[in-house]
Order: structure tokens, then sequence, then C-alpha cells
């Protein structure tokens, strides 16, 4: 396989996109990101030390996500300066039960995986946007879904399955799990980390805008705190988490809201926002003195220390757990809020590891130990896109 490897990570306003070297895969040549789109787009590109290299602006609200991946195409091609492409990988959130690992996109893929949209209303059009413009306007380059559902679908059938007529769960309504190209990443870390990890009990917490919580026993998914959909299970930025179903049936029924206004307050106007009333970040209600900021962040932290017993008990034990995302790896206030929690599980934190950052955050002594294990789905992705391309090419 000769060319560069590229991956674009769309997500509802932004898309994340890296280039790597063929002979080397696990270098980043070039890494960006276009934020804000639809808003006041923003394209923001750095070499592999990390080096602005490009940096541009948009007032039109009007860039779409069409449009902001020709624009992140062209600044690629000027980048890469003449260089192939051997294949572009694409972060894709469901897999739904066909996919469980990644796969040479073409137009029945491409199908297939538009009719999983309403599993995932916030993502999968996001996702599948860029694929159909590059399969538009550069067909000669193979591209690769890589799906945040497949890391979970190891899982055993029980803990998958919810307590419905068998006819609902053969037709695909079953927990799938998401953050999968996350957790992957992880693990696969782990080994180099700390190597008595990669058979241990652990629990990954992946906390950021999106949060949720994996079981792992060596190295594969046992069981998760997402469902059905991303918005289930912790408490996120702007989604609710965890719901009793009877809430949902109250809305219709005494406050007359359809489904497309549910869908619209349990994924955009609830969590760390709807909670506290000011923000979805978590460094804005860090921030803040007003007393519902604080309540937020109590409610943030609490379900998650609920979930990781739930899982605990998944798991028969519980050896380590592993913080990642943009708030599991930078907030150490939550960490520590967290490990608080889990003292009864006998783990201990270190201050000064937790608050300098440390790869271990737990004492020496304590029972179960915690880490800060960065995540990086773009090069998961890389990886998988050129073992696809080489199996291709075989």
């Amino acid at each position: 396989m000769g060319g560069c490897v590229a991956v674009i990570n769309a997500g509802s306003s932004s898309i994340k996109f890296a280039i790597y070297r063929d002979e080397h895969r696990q270098s980043v040549m070039f890494r960006g990101q276009m934020e804000k789109i639809g808003l006041s787009p923003h394209l923001r590109v750095v070499d592999a030390q990390n080096t602005l290299v490009t940096e541009r602006h948009w007032q039109a609200r009007e860039l779409d996500h069409r449009v902001a991946t020709r624009e992140i195409l062209e600044t690629a091609v000027q980048l890469i300066d003449g260089a192939s492409v051997a294949g572009i990988g694409h972060r894709i959130v469901h897999g739904g039960l066909r996919y469980a690992a990644p796969v040479l996109i073409d137009g029945k893929v491409l199908a297939m995986l538009e009719t999983l949209t309403p599993l995932a209303p916030l993502h999968q059009p996001h996702n599948l946007s860029p694929i159909a413009f590059i399969a538009e306007h550069a067909p000669h380059i193979p591209q690769v879904a890589c799906f945040d559902t497949a890391f979970h679908r190891a899982q055993a059938n029980l803990a998958q399955w919810f307590a419905l007529p068998r006819k609902f769960t053969e037709a695909g309504i079953r927990r799938y799990g998401f953050h999968g190209l996350s957790y992957e990443y992880v693990v696969s870390q782990l080994g180099d980390i700390a190597p008595e990890l990669a058979e241990a009990r652990i629990i990954v917490a992946h906390l950021g805008n999106g949060a949720s919580l994996c079981a792992v026993h060596q190295g594969r998914s046992v069981a998760n705190t997402m469902g059905f959909t991303a918005v289930d299970g912790l408490m996120m930025g702007t989604r609710c988490g965890a719901i009793d179903p009877g809430v949902i049936l109250y809305l219709m029924d005494a406050c007359g809201m359809d489904a497309r206004e549910i869908e619209n307050l349990v994924y955009r106007q609830s969590g760390l926002l709807g909670v506290s009333g000011i923000s979805s970040d978590m460094r804005t209600l860090r921030a803040s003195s007003n007393p519902a900021a604080a309540e937020a962040i109590a409610l943030f932290t609490y379900r998650i220390v609920r979930e990781i017993g739930s899982l605990t008990a998944a798991l028969g034990g519980l050896d380590a757990l592993i913080f990642t995302g943009g708030i599991g790896e930078n907030d150490a206030a939550t960490r520590a809020e967290i490990t608080d929690g889990c003292r009864w599980l006998g783990l201990e934190l270190d201050e000064i590891r937790n608050k300098n950052r440390a790869s271990r955050i737990s004492t020496e002594m304590s029972r179960i130990s915690a880490w800060i294990v960065p995540t990086d789905e773009e090069l998961m992705i890389a990886r998988h896109t050129a073992k696809v391309l080489e199996s291709r090419s075989a």
C-alpha cells in the first residue's frame, strides 16, 4: 500500500481530521479541526510538532458539512504537496447489527448506514456527509468506515438485551454501546503503559461532551453505560443520559410534546446545560459561582460513581479505573470527585499526581489503581483503515 492515510471524524458542529504517513502509520503528518460549522467556521491545522501551519475563519453561516469537507480536502491537498492518498478512514457512530468490524465503503454500505440514522440522529448524518461528498468528487479514493459500536459487539447477549418481547430484540432493538474507537485505542495502549492491566478488570471513563463508561476484561468489552442510542447512560454536556421511559410518556401526554420535541430535549437541552441553565462546558461551570453550576457538576459525578458500582458488579470486581476524553484527561477536580466516591473500592488518589496529570494518579498503596490515558480515535481509525486497504490489495 502506498500513499498517505487520511482520517475524518465528523461531529455535529465540527470535523476533526488527520493525515498519517503510509510507511509509519503511527506518525502523524498533520491534524486539524473545522469548528463551529453553521455558526462562525474556524479551521486550524497543526503539524507533527503541534506547530500551527494553517488557520482560517469564515463568517458565512451557510458553510455546512459538505462545504466544510471541501475546504478540508483542498487544504489537505496543499499540505501533502503532491503525495498520493491511499485511502480515507471515517468514524461512524452506529454500525447496527451488520457491522462488527471496519468495512470498505461502497454505495450499498453507504445506503445501509443511512438507514441507521434514527438510531443516532445527532451523529450519523454528519458522519456520512463527508463520505458522500468524497464519493461524488473523488470516487477513486477508497473510503473505510470504522464503527463506534463495533468494540462492544463482543459482549454477551445478556449485556445487550432489553427486557422486551423477543421480536423487538431480533429486529435490532438492543444495547449497542458507543465510544468504541476510543475504548479500543485506550485498551491498545495498556500493554505499554501498565502491562499488568492488559488482562485485568478495568473500567474506562470516556468523559467529554459525550460521556460513557465501559467495563473491560482481558481487553474485551463486557458492559457499558450507553445503550440503543448515544443518549443513554451517563449525564453529558447536553444529553440527559438514563431516564425513566415513563417520563417520556408523561411529556407526550401531559405536556403535549411530540417525538421531535422530545428528541431535542433529551439530546440538546439537558445534561450539564439543562441542569445548570448556564453551559454544557465543564470549564465554564467550574468557573461559575452560581449554585446551579455546582449542582450540575455534582449530579454529573454522582451518576458516574453509581455506574462505576454497577459495572464493577458486571466485572465481578475491579482492578483499575482509567480516565480519558476531554474532561477525563484535563479536569483534575472531576477526577478527584469521582475517585473520592470510589473509596469504598479501595481507591486512594494521589492529589499531587492528579494535579500534575501523571499517568498513574492513585497512590502506590491503593487497592484499585487509577490512570489517565489520553485517547486518539483518529489514530485508531488510521490503523483500521490501513489494515482494510492492505487486505484489499493483497
